[in-house]
Parts: C-alpha cells; structure tokens; sequence
C-alpha cells in the first residue's frame, strides 16, 4: 500500500478500478514485498499471481516457474494449482533440440521412448 502526494487520484472514467485500487486514500499496487533488516522493502511476487492449496500453504507459481526455466531441459514451464487440492503440478515443454543432443552424445535412439530413459532423470 502506498500514500502520498503523488499517486494517482484514480481511473479515468473508470471508478470500478478506481475503488479496487484505492482504498482510503491508499494504492493497492498488488505486489507482494519483504521488507529486510536494513529498512528497504524488496519486492517479491505479485498477489493476483498467488494461490493457495486446499491446506492453506500459499503458491507463487511464478517463482517456481523461475527455478524451473534454469534447467537446460525445460523450454518453458507451467505451474498449476487447485484450491480444492493439496498438491500443484507442473507441465514443462522439454527442449527436443538438447534431448536429441544428449542422444547422439549417449548413444541412445532417439523415439518417443527416449524421455522415459532413467538417464534422463
């Protein structure tokens, strides 16, 4: 939340967004932040872009997604979870480009079986 002189009065021609962004006075920016020992706030996640679980344990997919897209497997990953549900699950595109380099270099077919191979894992 923020105050001050300088933040926006409001949407214009807009008063729907107005009311979920302003509230007393004070800007709902939306993000979610950590403020350190040394005073600075650091800014972590965006709230619209957390879920929680059926147990109440709260999810930033994006901040999975990060850790996930590391991997020089992974093209691009996907979190998904359910509020009904106490687990997420994570689809991922693997790179077809490194999977086919790491046959040759192994000496393994390259099929449809390949990504099931334990050296894979």
């Amino acid at each position: 939340m923020m105050w001050g002189s300088s933040i926006m009065k409001g949407y214009f021609k807009n008063a729907e967004k107005t009311a979920e962004a302003l509230v007393d006075g004070w800007m709902a920016s939306g993000d979610v932040g950590v403020i350190n020992p040394n005073g600075s706030i650091q800014i972590i996640d965006r709230a619209k872009n957390i879920f929680k679980l059926s147990q109440g344990e709260y999810i930033a997919p994006e901040k999975l997604e990060n850790v996930y897209i590391q991997s020089p497997w992974i093209m691009t990953p996907w979190i998904y979870g359910d509020s009904l549900r106490d687990f997420i699950c994570l689809v991922a595109v693997v790179d077809p480009e490194k999977v086919k380099a790491f046959a040759i270099e192994h000496n393994l077919e390259d099929n449809d079986k390949l990504l099931s191979n334990k050296m894979l894992l």
